[in-house]
């Protein structure tokens, strides 16, 4: 009899949908599952929804592959050594006991973690930022937030909250944030800023971030302006991550990366023209895309039950 495949399950739970994927060491897949994410039934039905998840995935590879452990990306704002989920306004959820009400009921090791520091984890171990000590994974999408890569290690800091680069104020007495806050880079440059200030300047009410990066890449007048305002904003906080933290690699990631090199190029001239004394570090596209938070679910699955290995190519299948 051939020998069971040790897995984890990866369970990656979005606003809108949980993606989860039975995932062995070497990265290969053997079930994959996808289910809305009942967020308007509350914390509750959520956590119900990740525990069929699992268990749905367990029976799937029954006699395939045993598994050993959940890797689990809530929501919102995390604390993953205690493994609580401490705030989240999509699922309706604060402090709450997520970590250990899913191990109960699966009877399995959990470990959970934030959505873009699994992201960057999954860059950092096998993606673009592979084998680099010093890196900053940015995932820019609805909102934006990064991953802080030094020493080969993703940052969580002091209180859980380390790579909120989305908050960085970047305009001087600018329009208000979600936060609080003014000026805040993610009401600039984020998909769903650029999308809004560009519906406000043009009054087209229907339009995609990708059709405004398009019309700016046409020359269209107010597409042009909302757009090179996101870059300035964008290059302004990273030139400001550059100078305190010195990486050697940006990775972007996250739905506006699928803009390719209609961000990445006028981004590295903007990057590379704020800093006077000193070179820009390379800014690429990450290697996992929408991917990316699956991937590094798996490996904060591996890491509630050993250590940390190398993950390979998302969707191999056996």
């Amino acid at each position: 009899m051939a020998e069971l495949a040790s897995s984890v399950v990866a369970v990656d739970v979005g606003g809108t949908a949980i993606k989860a994927a039975v995932t062995t060491h070497d990265g290969t897949e053997l079930a994959t599952a996808t289910r809305p994410t009942p967020v308007a039934d509350g914390p509750a039905a959520v956590i119900d929804a990740i525990v069929e998840t699992v268990t749905g995935l367990r029976e799937a590879v029954a006699g395939k592959a045993t598994v050993e452990g959940v890797g689990l990306i809530p929501l919102g704002l995390v604390d993953p050594v205690a493994g609580v989920a401490l705030f989240s306004a999509n699922a309706g959820w604060r402090d709450v006991p997520i970590r250990d009400q899913v191990a109960v009921r699966v009877g399995l090791p959990v470990a959970i973690d934030h959505d873009v520091r699994a992201a960057g984890l999954a860059e950092s171990v096998s993606g673009a930022a592979q084998g680099i000590a010093e890196a900053l994974f940015v995932s820019i999408g609805t909102g934006i937030a990064a991953a802080v890569i030094t020493g080969g290690t993703v940052l969580s800091g002091a209180s859980g909250m380390a790579g909120e680069l989305g908050h960085i104020p970047v305009v001087p007495d600018g329009d208000r944030c979600a936060c609080g806050q003014l000026g805040c880079l993610e009401t600039y440059a984020s998909a769903a800023a650029v999308t809004r200030r560009y519906r406000t300047a043009s009054g087209h009410p229907q339009v995609t971030t990708e059709e405004v990066i398009a019309l700016a890449g046409q020359g269209e007048s107010a597409a042009v302006a909302v757009w090179n305002q996101a870059l300035d904003a964008l290059a302004r906080a990273l030139i400001s991550y550059i100078l305190i933290c010195d990486p050697s690699l940006i990775v972007i990631g996250g739905g506006m990366a699928n803009a390719g090199e209609d961000l990445i190029g006028p981004l590295s001239a903007r990057v590379a023209a704020g800093l006077a004394f000193r070179s820009a570090p390379p800014i690429v596209v990450g290697a996992y895309g929408e991917h990316a938070g699956r991937v590094g679910a798996a490996l904060i699955g591996w890491r509630a039950v050993g250590p940390v290995g190398p993950v390979g190519p998302v969707g191999q299948a056996r």
